[in-house]
C-alpha cells in the first residue's frame, strides 16, 4: 500500500500557505494579525490564481462542477471552499444566552482558534463563514466582515451595561 505524501508550502512571511493533500485535497491559506481582511482576500486571490496557473503549465486543473462548485474531500467544504476566519476575543457576548442565536442570523460559525472541535480560550474565537455554497468568495468574506464588526458593537455594548439585539436573519440564498 503507498503512502499518499502530505505538503506544506509557505512564503518567506508565512501569510500564504498551501497544504497539499492533509484534511482537504488542497488548502490554501492566507492569513495575517491585524484584521485587514482586504489585504487578506487579495493576497488570497493573488496567490490562487499564481497556484492555477502553474498547475494548468502540468495539464492539471481543480476539480470543479457547475453545480457544486469545488469538490474537494470535505463536504462542509462544496461550493466556493471559502471559510474567512477572523480570531476576535468576545469574552461577555461569548457568555450570553443569544450569542448562538446572533451567530446563525448572521451566517456565522465559531471554533477555537485552534481549529475545528477546539474551545475557545479567554473568550477568543475563530469566526468564519458559516455557507460555501450560493454566494460568491467575495460575498462570503463581505459577511465575515460585516458579521465581526457586528459582533464586536455587541461585546462593547455589553461592557458599557447596554442591551444587545438579535438581527434578523440573513438569507442564506440570495
Amino acid at each position: 500500500m503507498s503512502r499518499i505524501q502530505c505538503m506544506r508550502l509557505h512564503n518567506n512571511e508565512k501569510t500564504f500557505l498551501i497544504w497539499i493533500n492533509e484534511e482537504d485535497h488542497t488548502r490554501v491559506i492566507s492569513m495575517e494579525k491585524g484584521g485587514n481582511m482586504k489585504r487578506v482576500f487579495d493576497r488570497f486571490c493573488r496567490g490562487l490564481k499564481e497556484v492555477e496557473r502553474l498547475i494548468q503549465e502540468r495539464g492539471w486543473e481543480f476539480m470543479w462542477n457547475e453545480r457544486l462548485g469545488y469538490i474537494l474531500t470535505c463536504p462542509s467544504n462544496l461550493g466556493t471552499g471559502l471559510r474567512a476566519g477572523v480570531h476576535v476575543k468576545l469574552p461577555l457576548l461569548s457568555k450570553d444566552p443569544r450569542f448562538s442565536k446572533i451567530l446563525d442570523n448572521l451566517r456565522l460559525q465559531k471554533r477555537g482558534t485552534g481549529g475545528v472541535d477546539t474551545a475557545a480560550v479567554g473568550g477568543v474565537f475563530d469566526i468564519s463563514n458559516l455557507d460555501r455554497l450560493g454566494q460568491s468568495e467575495v460575498q462570503l468574506v463581505q459577511t465575515v466582515v460585516d458579521g465581526v464588526n457586528y459582533l464586536i458593537e455587541c461585546e462593547k455594548r455589553l461592557e458599557r451595561g447596554q442591551d444587545i439585539k438579535v438581527p434578523p436573519p440573513i438569507k442564506q440564498f440570495k
